[in-house]
């Protein structure tokens, strides 16, 4: 049998997964804090004819050797965490990060999940929580008679009460940063799960130990390209139709061996 249609098989499977991967990066091209993913890919193993090297039947040294290649496979689909375009939106509770970190939100089963999706609400007793309820980490809260949020470079959350003119701090906001972001596990609905890949989480202060600094009122958008994207979808397309091809004409040489008459 022809090695080649193997080979291409595995070329048009690897595509199929270039194009979903694209396809999610423009799904999400409007998604607050959402980072793009690339997927990476490795040459198979490769059957060697003869090896460069070694000695021909007149005793002359061979330069380069024989070895025919078996497909590619994928290795790898990660994310890449440059910054989006930021957004002004003028709520007193959106936030974006300019800059390294995460926000810092307590899930339901009691673990801790990370995300720059700096939309946040108020839920019914003041705690600052995301669009699905999960509360900014350190805990803050407003006070319900609060006609004033502000939230300064540094995280420092202050308000101002009903009949009052001055401020009162209510709590601070701590970002956290990975020695590898990229192998933090994407859980959906804009968090992050940290991993032993990923390394232990550093707590610190915006604007402090290389962590960014918050800026209020704004949001981070997505950093997907949707020209980059289109551009990745046309290549990976070809590639597919290429090794398509490569199989149709396999396929054509089989048929035109099986039609072979003494």
């Amino acid at each position: 049998m022809i090695r080649g249609l193997f080979t291409s098989s595995t070329g048009m499977a690897a595509q199929q997964l270039n194009i979903d991967v694209i396809a999610n990066n423009l799904a999400n091209v409007n998604t607050t804090g959402f980072k793009k993913s690339r997927a990476d890919f490795q040459d198979l193993m490769y059957q060697t004819m003869t090896r460069a090297g070694t000695t021909s039947a007149t005793g002359e040294e061979l330069p380069t050797g024989i070895q025919v290649g078996l497909g590619t496979k994928p290795v790898a689909v990660y994310k890449i965490f440059t910054q989006g375009n930021y957004q002004e939106t003028g709520s007193e509770l959106d936030m974006a990060i300019e800059g390294d970190g995460f926000f810092q939100v307590l899930l339901s089963d009691g673990t801790t999940g990370y995300t720059r999706a700096g939309s946040y609400k108020l839920d019914s007793t003041g705690n600052i929580v995301t669009s699905d309820g999960y509360a900014l980490q350190p805990a803050i809260n407003i006070p319900s008679d609060t006609t004033q949020i502000t939230i300064t470079a540094d995280g420092t959350v202050s308000v101002i009460q009903a009949g009052e003119v001055t401020s009162t701090p209510v709590g601070n906001i701590e970002l956290a940063s990975f020695s590898n972001p990229s192998g933090l596990d994407a859980t959906g609905r804009n968090l992050f799960r940290e991993t032993d890949a990923s390394g232990t989480a550093t707590i610190g202060t915006p604007g402090a130990d290389g962590l960014g600094t918050i800026s209020q009122g704004f949001l981070e958008m997505s950093n997907v390209s949707v020209v980059e994207e289109m551009v990745g979808m046309i290549v990976g397309q070809r590639a597919y139709e290429a090794n398509s091809k490569s199989i149709q004409t396999c396929d054509e040489m089989l048929k035109t061996a099986n039609g072979l008459r003494r």
